[in-house]
């Protein structure tokens, strides 16, 4: 029995091997690997996709965030509010800048940030929010936005899983102030080895972003900032060109797949993700949630079938994070998500069959 891969990436390459191929190859004819013109080609088409007005791409998602808080000159002393429920980029970005993070609990149905229990975190050392976009949704970006607004804050989406995805009022990095973005191979439009970018509508901030990934230069060998080495290749930006042309079609068929799941999985002993109404997701992945979780994540193993958790600790029990003080209790929604979220296979590539093979398998270990 073949195993189903969580994500399919050499039936991507296979579906659009000449196009990678060529454009792989124009890049090594031109030995232009650092900084060639498709970065810029890439970052173009990055800001017409989501609608905002300056892309600055970069190294990897991390730095992204890291550039982004840099840019807002939030550092030391300051205070970040963020979701407990994420990758520990989000809150690792803000402690190597000396700042606090701030962790709040999150919606039980979405796992996306509380929005109604940021207000209570506020104090008058916090300088910023970042909502994370998780699985592909946007949070209640309304909702942080006036809060934001109300208390004079910077809001910062974390769109490192979401770039594509849409609300009532705009797409994903396009939402906020800045917002940040990861081309991490997994994510749903991710290159072939590590990328991010940041966006903003801020053309000082977009300047800034650009002078800071390139070791803070004005201009060539002069430097006004201390800044970081975070470009993007020129191979990973052809990549991206690539795959951006095929984005739409296969954010579609993300749609497909994931009411094919919704229709396999109705009526089995599991929480089927939840997608706000308003709100397009990009399906990063397509999260249950089931009872002993461990138990099915291993049964599924056994029948070929691949999962992952994202994510089994949340932030603020992270042991690098103990010194905040958190306890087990703490934010308990996210504590429960952590034991029972259990992601199944997820992308464009995902067949009807592979999706009963899954959903069969389910239901032989429930």
């Amino acid at each position: 029995m073949k195993k189903i891969e969580l994500i399919d990436l050499a039936a991507q390459y296979r579906a659009y091997k000449d196009e990678f191929d060529a454009a792989i190859g124009a890049v090594c004819s031109r030995a232009s690997f650092i900084m060639g013109s498709e970065v810029a080609e890439l970052e173009r088409a990055l800001t017409a996709h989501c609608g905002a007005a300056h892309c600055v791409t970069c190294a990897n998602g991390t730095d992204a965030l890291v550039l982004a808080l840099r840019a807002l000159g939030i550092g030391p002393g300051d205070e970040v509010i963020t979701s407990t429920f994420s990758f520990i980029a989000t809150a690792e970005a803000i402690a190597t800048l000396g700042a606090t993070p701030v962790f709040v609990d999150i919606e039980p149905d979405t796992c996306l940030i509380d929005a109604t229990l940021i207000e209570e975190k506020i104090t008058k050392r916090t300088r910023a929010i970042i909502p994370v976009s998780l699985y592909g949704q946007c949070p209640d970006m309304a909702a942080v936005n006036a809060i934001s607004k109300e208390h004079g804050l910077v809001v910062i989406e974390d769109a490192a899983q979401s770039f594509g995805a849409r609300t009532g009022n705009g797409k994903s990095c396009a939402l906020t102030r800045v917002a940040t973005t990861s081309f991490f191979p997994a994510k749903p439009l991710g290159c072939y080895g590590d990328g991010g970018a940041v966006f903003t509508g801020d053309a000082a901030i977009a300047e800034k972003l650009s002078s800071l990934r390139l070791h803070g230069q004005s201009e060539r060998y002069y430097h006004r900032d201390i800044g970081m080495n975070s470009r993007l290749d020129t191979l990973q930006a052809a990549v991206l060109l690539v795959k951006l042309r095929h984005f739409d079609d296969e954010i579609a068929i993300r749609q497909e797949v994931a009411r094919h799941y919704d229709e396999l999985l109705t009526g089995l002993p599991l929480t089927r993700p939840t997608v706000r109404a308003g709100r397009l997701s990009v399906w990063a992945q397509y999260a249950v949630r089931v009872k002993d979780r461990d138990t099915v994540a291993q049964k599924l193993k056994e029948a070929g079938v691949a999962t992952a958790v994202h994510y089994p600790l949340p932030l603020h029990l992270q042991e690098v994070f103990a010194p905040l003080g958190y306890r087990p209790g703490s934010l308990p929604v996210a504590e429960e998500a952590a034991r029972t979220v259990l992601s199944l296979p997820m992308s464009a590539f995902v067949t009807p069959g592979q999706q009963k093979q899954i959903a069969d398998a389910l239901r032989g270990t429930l």
